[in-house]
């Protein structure tokens, strides 16, 4: 494994003989989530690339920026398990921004106007920004995104095709806890009262999925806000269901046949976020 600091030495390392390369950006505190993407990485690609970088400009809330888990060494730890010829990019907030730590301006085609980029003010400039200068200075012939940041993926695909940029963008299948709760690095920071409610997402996305054809979506929605005014540790912040590749909300009286389901929650002050297809 070879672990580096600054693009300008991974970019000279990088070579014909290296090639194909696979590119797995992840924010560290790694999970069985990830490890699933290096792991497909690996078996797709003659190199593989990860990079761990919490990157600023995609938290509007300071505190959530400070209280954000790290543990780099574990994560090394777990990745040489996968395979010893990985390399690892972690770099400085200044390798990547230089001196001025702000994120470009992109047109995201509205995809970032709802859901995620409405309570996250300016979360999706960050990520386009970041991710662009991944595609742009490393030119992975792959890059492997989770499904679980569904509205993230949608925005990436979209910002490769606006900008012609030569890598394909891979979605891959969410990873979840026996009791169906999508892996996510915020996971550790739940107390274990709040672990126990946590899956109540996940299964208010199923109950969805169970009754889509037999309801409009109007009942849907008066459905899952009474099943969470129930539940003492947990509360909604948005649920619905839009068109899966549009993230536009699909019409209240609407059966649902198709699209995808998106819900986040708040368990004291952690914020979770899961998403189903309904088809």
């Amino acid at each position: 494994m070879k672990v580096f600091k600054t693009s300008q030495s991974l970019v000279e390392y990088l070579s014909i003989e290296t090639r194909p390369l696979g590119m797995v950006p992840t924010m560290g505190a790694l999970h069985l989530g990830h490890l699933s993407l290096i792991e497909r990485a690996v078996e797709e690609n003659q190199s593989v690339l990860t990079s761990i970088f919490v990157d600023p400009t995609q938290f509007n809330d300071k505190n959530d920026l400070v209280n954000y888990p790290t543990s780099i060494d574990e994560d090394l730890l777990q990745i040489e398990k996968i395979s010893k010829k990985i390399l690892v990019y972690i770099p400085e907030v200044d390798d990547i921004y230089g001196n001025i730590v702000e994120s470009k301006s992109f047109d995201l085609a509205g995809l970032d106007q709802v859901m995620e980029g409405e309570k996250r003010s300016g979360h999706f400039q960050g990520v386009a920004t970041v991710v662009t200068h991944f595609l742009k200075t490393f030119t992975p012939d792959r890059a492997y995104f989770g499904e679980k940041d569904f509205q993230q993926l949608l925005i990436i695909d979209h910002i490769n095709r606006s900008l012609k940029l030569k890598t394909k963008i891979i979605g891959c299948p969410i990873v979840r806890e026996k009791d169906g709760l999508a892996m996510s690095s915020r996971n550790r920071m739940l107390t274990p009262d709040q672990r126990n409610q946590a899956s109540k997402l996940f299964e208010a996305l199923q109950m969805v999925k169970s009754n889509a054809k037999k309801v409009p979506y109007r009942s849907l929605k008066t459905s899952v806000n009474a099943f969470f005014e129930k539940q003492d540790e947990i509360t909604l912040d948005y649920f619905m269901i839009t068109g899966p590749n549009t993230l536009k909300e699909i019409h209240l009286e609407q059966p649902v046949d198709q699209g995808r389901g998106f819900i986040a929650a708040y368990l004291g002050k952690i914020r979770l976020i899961d998403n189903l297809d309904m088809s």
